[in-house]
């Protein structure tokens, strides 16, 4: 199951790095696209305004949803991906809440594999 669930990390990984590229086509196009918009001073404040309240949405009903099961922390990593795309504080926030999440699931595979350990290790009828 370890080698499965390793397996699946490293294909989400690369798939995700492969989506990252910048000379990906909808990459190139949404460049093109905030290119223009920048050129007009009204349409890219309604655009960052539009951002600001999508993005901000999207965070907040993810707060709101985590302590429910479900997607919530997923809801709150769109939200800041969205708010990423115009303001570099959600930019870094997000990568800062990455880095924490990537620690935590590090922990939390070696709490499971040190508990495995202790329970091969000892004695069934204990």
């Amino acid at each position: 199951m370890t080698t499965e669930n390793s397996t699946l990390e490293s294909a989400v990984r690369a798939d995700i790095a492969a989506a990252e590229q910048p000379s990906r086509p909808i990459r190139r196009m949404l460049r093109r696209v905030r290119v223009w918009i920048d050129k007009h001073p009204r349409l890219n404040a309604a655009y960052r305004m539009g951002v600001g309240v999508i993005g901000g949405v999207l965070a907040v009903g993810g707060l709101l949803l985590v302590p429910l099961p479900g997607p919530g922390w997923l809801i709150v990593f769109l939200g800041l991906a969205v708010l990423g795309t115009e303001f570099h504080w959600a930019r870094r926030a997000a990568a800062g809440l990455k880095r924490m999440l990537e620690r935590f699931w590090a922990w939390w595979r070696a709490r499971r594999a040190r508990k495995a350990a202790t329970r091969a290790d000892s004695p069934e009828g204990v």
